[in-house]
């Protein structure tokens, strides 16, 4: 099945993008990657005969894949115009995905603006800009880990007393 996988996907390389890389994933499947127009398609065994799995996806900044967008099973018994018909449909589905902006932090609020003149200093936390408070230096133990910790204590300490604070015999 990866011989077969491997010519496909090679065939299929040459005729969607001039410049490209095919490869074998740890799955079994074979993977080719555009890096000039930064998507990926990966062929991967169904474990039918003739078939396969076909995904489609995008290349992240520093060369990594991100996960897969599209996938479809398809039939290798096809011709390769026909496999790469449907591939150049997947390339574009994943193109016409639209990456959400990145979101506002934890410590931000959507839907206000920041104030002018305010800028994220490194080491402080969100916490420590509210009026009112001030930043931890240290970590804070609670209540509840104290009591547990004196509960063990003293278990322990019975427990020695048991042992050597009998009166001897």
């Amino acid at each position: 099945m990866y011989t077969q996988l491997r010519e496909t996907a090679d065939e299929l390389a040459g005729v969607l993008w001039r410049e490209h890389t095919v490869y074998r994933e740890r799955g079994g499947g074979v993977v080719i990657r555009g890096e000039h127009v930064r998507r990926w398609i990966s062929l991967a065994p169904t474990g039918g005969k003739d078939r396969a799995l076909l995904r489609a996806g995008r290349i992240l900044d520093g060369g990594t894949t991100a996960p897969a967008r599209t996938e479809v099973v398809i039939d290798l018994t096809a011709g390769t115009a026909e496999l790469a018909a449907v591939c150049r449909g997947l390339l574009a589905d994943v193109a016409a995905v639209v990456e959400p902006a990145p979101g506002p932090s934890r410590a931000g609020r959507p839907g206000k603006p920041e104030r002018p003149g305010r800028r994220e200093r490194p080491g402080q936390s969100a916490r420590a800009d509210r009026p009112g408070r001030r930043p931890r230096r240290e970590r804070h133990t609670s209540a509840g880990s104290w009591f547990v910790l004196l509960c063990v204590a003293g278990v322990l300490g019975a427990w020695l007393y048991s042992l050597f604070g009998g009166y001897p015999y």
